[in-house]
């Protein structure tokens, strides 16, 4: 029985840690316009932040990914003049705090009558990356989409982890790009 409770504590966890991606767009936009892509001029995941995990190998994956993930759509990378729409990318990283209490209670015990509780807090503090893409219209220089999705940084992972997740998150980023459900 305390098996199960803890594996279901433990999911119950896991699941409250997960992120969805969150979009905003501009309804006016016809997405199916867009066929070329290029980058931001200041499109930098170094320029607003101060993380050890920000550095220029994950630029590279995150450009990489974003490309890898716009091409599959048809999008092709060409020169900033030449471009239907600018894509530009930034990180910021949050720490946080996470608390957790477990309360006991106890009952009869030998030459001892009554009840106790005992309560045992423990905090952990965790830092959150969220990475956002902003899709430019080139032509007005308008924001017309946006995608962010945040997640709790992970240390000591191998280069190969690391691409793996950039990889995911840049997908789930962009699943809902161009938007599929139009209000």
């Amino acid at each position: 029985m305390i098996k199960k409770l803890f594996m279901t504590s433990a999911l119950l966890l896991l699941s409250a840690c997960t992120s969805v991606p969150d979009w905003d767009y501009d309804k006016s936009v016809e997405f199916a316009n867009y066929k070329t892509f290029a980058w931001a001029p200041n499109a930098d995941l170094k320029g607003s932040i101060n993380d050890y995990q920000i550095n220029d190998l994950m630029e590279k994956r995150v450009r990489s990914a974003i490309s890898q993930n716009l091409s599959a759509q048809g999008i092709t990378l060409v020169e900033g003049d030449k471009a239907d729409m600018l894509v530009n990318y930034h990180a910021s990283v949050e720490s946080k705090l996470e608390a957790n209490t477990l309360n006991t209670t106890y009952g009869v015990r030998w030459n001892y009558w009554g009840w106790g509780v005992q309560t045992h807090t423990t905090t952990r503090e965790y830092d959150v990356g969220t990475l956002i893409i902003d899709v430019i219209d080139n032509a007005s220089q308008q924001l017309v989409w946006r995608g962010a999705k945040e997640g709790r940084l992970r240390t000591k992972q191998t280069p190969e982890q690391r691409e793996a997740e950039i990889n995911k998150t840049v997908a789930e980023i962009l699943e809902n790009f161009p938007p599929k459900t139009q209000y």
